[in-house]
């Protein structure tokens, strides 16, 4: 799994996790490559859940203190990223429509993943549109 983020100068920097960690199989290898080099990093199980913890607290925060505020869009709308308002992290993994129905894909801050299906005209509010408006 690897996703793009930015410095502190703004340029593109990226990170891949590795189930494994050459030479130790019970190992996490986090490898974070930026334009003046690259981090390879391994921990142990227990450190990765953490560290994932961690990150999803931090972007609940970020998310909450957004000033945009709570959108509202149709089911028929929701893209990947989006994250539902509420008092669990849920954000969506996959929206599939079919024809007057979508498929929604919800993963949880714990990591469960299950599928929804919604008339596509059922209003769902996001804390915030992680992709276009709404």
């Amino acid at each position: 799994m690897s996703s793009g983020f930015e410095d502190a100068e703004g340029r593109t920097a990226a990170w891949d996790v590795e189930p494994d960690t050459p030479g130790d199989p019970l190992r996490v290898g986090l490898r974070i490559v930026a334009p003046d080099g690259r981090l390879d990093l391994g921990c142990t199980p227990v450190a990765a859940r953490e560290l994932a913890a961690a990150l999803l607290a931090a972007a609940d925060l970020v998310e909450r203190a957004s000033p945009a505020g709570p959108v509202t869009v149709t089911a028929g709308e929701l893209l990947r990223g989006d994250v539902r308002d509420g008092p669990r992290v849920m954000t969506v993994e996959s929206a599939r429509g079919d024809g007057a129905s979508v498929h929604v894909t919800w993963t949880s801050g714990g990591g469960r993943s299950w599928t929804q299906v919604y008339d596509a005209t059922t209003p769902i509010t996001l804390r915030r549109r992680l992709r276009g408006e709404g």
